[in-house]
């Protein structure tokens, strides 16, 4: 069934379309594809084409061609980073330089220190808990850049909570809180999909930036879920950052791409938004060359 949706991932768009829409797991084994090819499922009646999130590609591709029927437009190219859990922790942290064990083991300790010596912190899988995760959780979404600035906050609803409900229910869900004595500073909740974890929202409060509430909650929670030896990845899906960079094991090259109907009006659409994103890719590497962008995205982040 096709679902509404706003094309483009840095989309300033207002325009809406009709896609039939498919993302690529990591447990999918499907090899990287050297060109992007339509689906062979049929277009239904009022969809204008398919999205293909997190396909696997050997090579860069074209931003926008046509291919017969359809417009291909790549609408993002990126790694797509993740954690072989198949493996110790032990193993795991055997792939960080002794410098890099050193600092995250000196971060946790430096917060530890902040909390009179113990860290105190909690796991929730269970239908019961998912109440409490989702009360403290959304204290510390609701004052975090993500979702002051980029709506993409912990969802603030009840049937979102029905949802995490439903995947404790069948053992599909972990959450993790960071605490500082009462108040909650970090939260982790990740999804599982066929024994894939999704890294689907993480959060801290910007008044605990010093202290890195955010990597050590990811710590401490890599840790457990080592322990628990039911996974076989830990996915952050798209998007680059130093945190996903910091802690993966691997990564693959990977698209979004759009294939929409060979029409003037998707035409527009296509080379306005490419507009759009040839802009927006100007002005970062203006602010990058000029010294800026790192300052520009803190101002963003936490308005200094």
């Amino acid at each position: 069934m096709p679902i509404k949706l706003q094309l483009g991932d840095r989309t300033l768009l207002a325009s809406k379309l009709w896609l039939q829409v498919r993302e690529v797991g990591l447990d999918d084994e499907t090899p990287p594809v050297a060109e992007p090819v339509p689906p062979v499922d049929s277009l239904q009646a009022n969809s204008q084409g398919f999205l293909i999130r997190s396909l696997r590609i050997a090579d860069k591709q074209p931003t926008l061609r046509a291919q017969h029927e359809y417009l291909c437009y790549v609408s993002s190219q990126h790694q797509r980073y993740y954690i072989d859990m198949r493996q110790s922790f032990e193993e795991y942290k055997s792939k960080f330089s002794s410098k890099t064990r050193s600092t995250l083991n000196r971060k946790v300790k430096k917060y530890a220190e902040h909390c009179g010596g113990k860290i105190s912190w909690k796991i929730y899988q269970s239908v019961g808990e998912m109440r409490e995760f989702f009360r403290y959780a959304r204290t510390v979404s609701e004052i975090t850049y993500q979702e002051k600035l980029l709506d993409a906050g912990l969802p603030d609803s009840e049937e979102f909570l029905g949802e995490m409900e439903q995947l404790a229910q069948q053992g599909d869900v972990r959450g993790f809180i960071l605490f500082h004595e009462d108040k909650p500073v970090s939260y982790l909740y990740c999804p599982v999909s066929n024994g894939v974890l999704i890294y689907a929202f993480l959060g801290y409060d910007p008044d605990y930036m010093n202290y890195s509430v955010g990597t050590v909650l990811q710590w401490l929670a890599l840790d457990h879920l080592f322990e628990e030896r039911l996974f076989r990845f830990f996915d952050f899906t798209e998007g680059q950052s130093e945190h996903k960079k910091l802690f993966a094991t691997h990564s693959v090259q990977c698209a979004n791409v759009f294939f929409l109907r060979n029409n003037l009006r998707n035409k527009a659409l296509l080379y306005s938004q490419r507009v759009v994103d040839d802009f927006s890719r100007l002005a970062g590497d203006t602010l990058n060359q000029l010294g800026l962008k790192s300052r520009v995205k803190k101002m963003m982040r936490f308005g200094i």
